[in-house]
Order: structure tokens, then sequence, then C-alpha cells
């Protein structure tokens, strides 16, 4: 798999040449990130936190709302660790600080140990100071601490020359059962393929930056098709994982997919299809995942207009269920609910929904028998997400709050105000 790469510095996107010399400034790197998470977690190293010349905090605290971010540079606390964690890193990477008595009061499926290399050998400092330590003893020391390594190969850092494929296999066993990440020359979709196919993800950033490697085309690289037609199965989910639908996609579709956004994909009949170009029913983009056998796809897709099918329903099986579906009719009443109407009366009625809240929130709390409790757990996400559509609040912030919640180190007590 790919990870793409964005380096910080003075609060732009950059690319560097053997971690000196400047080559690329591409910009704000928000609009890089949203590209970038379609295909998954996003390697985002602040360079003046790690050369000690400030920081960009407040920009890397953006970026992991917007993406699953791998977040390095700076890092060489166990506070300043945990601060990243907390603040919705997916991952932390840590250069020097990898040290046992510092990873070892750390998450360990959540800390990557970053290597830097020269000729196997393992470099510091900017990469000027040699250790004499070989990466293969480094990751004996740690794996154990660790849930990844990123072993960069500096002399191929940046330079877009092709990487070290016999040095990544041999990693890639060293590594244990902590995921390899490589980094340094990965110009080719035919690169990053037999990266996958030793172990490891390939970590790439002046191939996409150049556009001479196409962000689609990297995605697709470890692919593979069973079909005669050498189609890619593709099963299409919304933002709550419901799946919408099963299509086909091959490589034109999924660079016209990533390219734009959208869902892309192929039809047996018409060739390429871009979902909803003539009904309204549009999908944007959010993520593609390849499955664990390579050869199928999941578009995570926000879905616009009566849904997915063709027969104007949410999903090919019929209509949706569940919360997605009450929050999305509470949504689309918000702006119809007839006059005088009490879903009318919630929406603009000064303090109704309040007071509707507080009491049944009250009487959720005074509730014992499952029966009860289920009625009244029913009322107050009833009333909770009549708040978030009134505030304009979609479901999917609700549970991105969550399942940022779930991942914190640092836990509150939780008592009573």
């Amino acid at each position: 798999m790919i990870i793409p790469s964005i380096d910080l510095m003075g609060g732009q996107a950059v690319q560097l040449v053997g971690g000196k010399e400047m080559a690329i400034e591409a910009g704000d790197p928000r609009p890089i990130a949203e590209k970038f998470r379609l295909a998954g977690d996003i390697a985002v190293i602040d360079l003046d936190a790690a050369l000690g010349q400030g920081d960009n905090r407040a920009l890397i605290e953006d970026l992991v709302k917007l993406a699953p971010c791998r977040v390095g540079g700076g890092i060489r606390d166990v506070e300043t660790a945990i601060r990243w964690l907390d603040a919705g890193a997916d991952k932390i990477i840590l250069g020097t600080a990898a040290k046992p008595e510092i990873l070892s009061q750390l998450p360990r499926d959540r800390v990557i140990a970053a290597l830097d290399a020269v000729e196997g050998e393992v470099v510091t400092h900017g990469w000027t100071t040699k250790t004499g330590a070989s990466v293969e003893n480094r990751m004996a020391e740690l794996r154990e601490f660790v849930g990844g390594f990123l072993v960069t190969f500096v002399e191929r850092e940046g330079r877009m020359q092709g990487t070290d494929m016999d040095a990544t296999r041999r990693l890639a066993r060293a590594a244990g059962d902590a995921k390899l990440t490589v980094a340094g020359g990965f110009t080719t979709p035919e690169d990053i393929a037999m990266a996958d196919e030793a172990g490891a993800d390939a970590q790439v950033g002046m191939a996409l930056y150049t556009g001479h490697l196409d962000l689609g085309d990297a995605i697709a690289a470890p692919l593979k098709s069973d079909r005669p037609d050498g189609l890619w199965p593709t099963v299409v989910c919304d933002e709550h994982g419901h799946a919408l639908g099963l299509v086909y996609s091959d490589a034109q579709s999924l660079r016209v997919a990533v390219e734009r956004q959208v869902g892309a994909y192929h039809s047996r009949k018409r060739g390429l299809w871009v979902k909803g170009e003539t009904s309204g029913a549009t999908q944007e983009l959010l993520k593609i995942d390849l499955d664990c056998d390579r050869d199928a796809l999941r578009f995570t897709v926000r879905q616009a207009g009566t849904g997915f099918c063709h027969l104007d329903t949410w999903t090919c099986w019929g209509a949706d269920e569940g919360l997605p579906a009450l929050a999305r009719l509470i949504a689309e009443r918000r702006d119809v609910a007839p006059e005088g109407s009490y879903t009318q009366r919630l929406f603009n009625e000064p303090g109704l929904l309040e007071a509707k809240l507080i009491e049944e929130a009250g009487e959720l709390g005074e509730a014992t028998d499952a029966e009860d409790v289920a009625h009244e757990a029913a009322d107050v996400i009833y009333f909770a997400l009549t708040a978030a559509a009134r505030a304009g609040v979609p479901l999917s912030a609700i549970e991105a709050q969550l399942n940022q919640r779930s991942r914190k180190v640092t836990r509150r007590p939780g008592n009573a105000k």
C-alpha cells in the first residue's frame, strides 16, 4: 500500500532532496491531505520541529481532523507523544526518541520507530552521524515496543531512482509482527506492488508531487483480478459503513475517481461511469480500501440525492435503516416540515428542544427496566439528532468525535459536574 507523505516547513508542504535541498514548495497542505486521504494513512512530518526551528503544530491539528495521520518530527518525549495521540494522530513516529524507556510508556499499536539508514547503517542527527548499528539490529531491540517501523533509505530519498527491493524484503522479515514502511526512491506502481508483496508499505512524496506517479495508479498497484475482463469488484459504502451496492472498477475509472474525488466506476455496458452525472445522486469519494487478498475494493462515499440504486432507494437492497436513516430524515424535515408541525416547532420554537432533551435524559437516567431503557434512549437519541440537524451537524461528525475520543490516551475522570 502507498502512504502519501506531507512534509511541513514554514506552514507549507515541501519536498526536499536528501533532507536538505528544497525541491518543491507545494503550498497549503490541507487540500493535499484531502486528496491523499483517499489512500488511507498520511505521513505528516514537521520538519521545523525536527530541526528545532519552530513547529507547525496548529496546522497539523487541522490535518489530523481531515485524514488519518502518522505524525512525526520533533517528538522527543512521552508527553509530546501522548499530546499528539490525544490530539487525533492515528499514529506517531519517533526517531531519536525511539528508545525502550520511552516506547514502553506508549500504546504499542500506535507507535512507529523511524530508522534512517545509509547502506544499511542507522544514521542520526539529520543523517550526518553514523551509529555503527545495522537496521536489523535496531529493529530487534525495538520491535516488542512498536507496531511499525519507518525505514528511510537516505541515499535514495527524494531522488526518484527506485528503491532497494532486496533490502525491503529483508527488513520486512526482520520487523516480525511490526508493520514495515519504507521511504526513499519509490517512483512507479510496480515498485509499490513489489513492496506490498514483500509485506511493506511504500511512503511516497516526491513522485506524487512532481506528477511522476499518479495517486490512482499507486493505490491500484497491489491489485490483481481473477476475472477474464480484469475488473476489480468494488463495494460502495456510505460514511457509516453501510453497503450501498456492488460495482466494478478498472485502472481508468480509479484514476478518474481519485483525480475528481467522486464515485467513478466501470460499467460493463457503457465503460466509464461517474455516479450521479445524469441522476443528480452524486457521490463525494472519501476513501479507498483494498481487501486483504488485493482483489477487491471498497469505496467509502458521501452519497447525495435519493441514494445509490437506480430504483431511487438508498441501497441496492432497498431502504436504509437505523440511525443514519433517521438522521437524514430529520435533516430533510428541517426545511420542509409543515408550519405548526411538531418537527417544525422543535426546530423553531425557542426552548422547546432544550426542554425535551433535559426531560428525556432525566427519564433515561431513572429507567431501570430493559424495555424502558431502550424506549427512553430512543427518545434521547431522536432529540439529540434533532439538535444536531438544527445546527447542520451530520451524524458522521458525531461518529468522528466518538472515534477520536475512543483513541485518546489521556482519560478524563468523568465526574459529575
